[in-house]
């Protein structure tokens, strides 16, 4: 068929889609082969990603879409058990899979992980990663990297791997929104390009997370065990209820700090960011072991891995893997030059923290382009401050943004005090 043919069907497909109609995995098929060549305008793709806010897609539209997406891209080869963490996103601060990665690698199992940059939050895992080492891979030097090293923490953009997802993120980023389905698929399709076998899904669900009921999060869940099923992938999720970033640190160099300030185990590390990684990580060893059928208890090996220092030897390993500083420390990490310290005008006990507002501030100081801005929460839910004590930190490279963060505070205030 030719590439006029071909794109004709594509169209006729979305406009099927949009007035609710179903389509045929040859439809499907031919729609994500249009997007990942780019052969499909922006517009169009962006009609596509609408069709999945009206009706959403079917258990079956959900599978083909899913294999489609695979099938146009390049794929990953490992043997054995290939373990993997995801989470549905949308939290700042919430860096918990470079944690993971090396606890699980230093456990024996291989995890290649392979991220996204940010869509709707000020830092992606991959924005925050390649402040401490390079992401950017071919196929084959992932697999070298996760086969020498046991992981990795990867950016998809040119490993091929579900190339047509990335160019949906291309036109979703400028609206910061998803589709319930539509992250499911994306989701779904890079595991399963990427070898997984077992993996944990983190669902976080709150008023200011990208979902924000439980009962969503629960079918979100049931649609990702029914994908794992067809595709062969064990799937456990955990779904949890959200009200503040787990870590104090938003923006890709101040997440990467709070990263290496809980793999050295450090005074100031983020416990609520430790204790994140620690139970996500149990439940993924839970699930290999129980493949390998090892007697051991997950998170209490998870939990020792982290506290005797080799998940941070293993994570050096791993930077050094990919062309890193392995020397980096969170006190030699950079950070933006400008700060600004934001006081309260009374007294009071911090009773919500918005989390929209956080990524909108975050973003005008210039995250995640500017790796090193950001936002560092002194305070947390629950935690007393007095009158003009500061109660957060905001970090841009540009003045001019540090200024405008400082206005923006005024109609989009990130803490609400008693």
């Amino acid at each position: 068929m030719s590439d006029d043919s071909n794109k004709i069907v594509a169209i006729k497909a979305i406009q099927k889609k949009l007035l609710g109609k179903k389509i045929s995995y040859r439809e499907i098929y031919t729609i994500m082969d249009e997007i990942s060549h780019e052969r499909l305008s922006d517009i169009l793709t962006t009609y596509f990603v609408a069709t999945s806010f009206k009706e959403g897609y079917t258990t079956e539209e959900l599978y083909h879409f899913t294999k489609a997406m695979v099938e146009t891209g390049n794929k990953l080869e490992f043997k054995g058990i290939v373990a993997d963490k995801h989470s549905t996103g949308g939290v700042s601060g919430a860096r918990t899979t470079m944690i993971i990665v090396p606890i699980i690698a230093a456990a024996g199992f291989k995890i290649p992980k392979i991220s996204s940059r940010a869509i709707t939050t000020p830092a992606g895992t991959a924005d925050v990663m390649e402040v401490l080492a390079e992401v950017n891979f071919t196929p084959k030097k992932v697999e070298h990297i996760v086969n020498t090293v046991g992981g990795c923490v990867a950016w998809n953009g040119n490993l091929g791997i579900a190339p047509a997802d990335d160019v949906i993120i291309r036109v979703e980023e400028p609206l910061s929104f998803e589709s319930f389905d539509k992250i499911i698929i994306s989701i779904m399709a890079k595991k399963i390009a990427a070898g997984t076998t077992h993996l944990i899904l983190d669902i976080p669900v709150g008023k200011t997370m990208k979902i924000r009921h439980f009962s969503d999060a629960e079918n979100v869940a049931k649609k990702f065990k029914i994908l794992g099923e067809k595709f062969k992938m064990k799937v456990i999720v955990d779904i949890n209820d959200t009200l503040e970033p787990p870590g104090r640190g938003v923006g890709p160099a101040l997440e990467a700090r709070d990263v290496l300030y809980v793999l050295e185990q450090k005074k100031e590390r983020p416990l609520k960011l430790e204790a994140k990684a620690l139970r996500l990580a149990g439940k993924l060893l839970d699930l290999c072991y129980k493949e390998t059928k090892i007697n051991k208890n997950g998170e209490e090996e998870a939990t020792k891995i982290l506290a005797s220092g080799v998940a941070l030897a293993k994570f050096k390993e791993i930077i050094a893997a990919q062309n890193g500083n392995s020397a980096v420390n969170s006190s030699s990490l950079k950070i933006a030059s400008n700060k600004h310290e934001v006081t309260v005008n009374h007294s009071g006990k911090i009773k919500d923290i918005n989390n929209y507002n956080l990524n909108t501030v975050a973003k005008v100081l210039g995250a995640p382009k500017d790796k090193f801005a950001g936002i560092y929460l002194l305070k947390k839910l629950d935690e007393r401050v007095e009158k003009l004590e500061p109660i957060m930190i905001l970090y841009s490279e540009d003045k001019f943004r540090l200024k405008e963060a400082q206005v923006t505070l005024q109609n989009f205030p990130i803490y609400e005090l008693t």
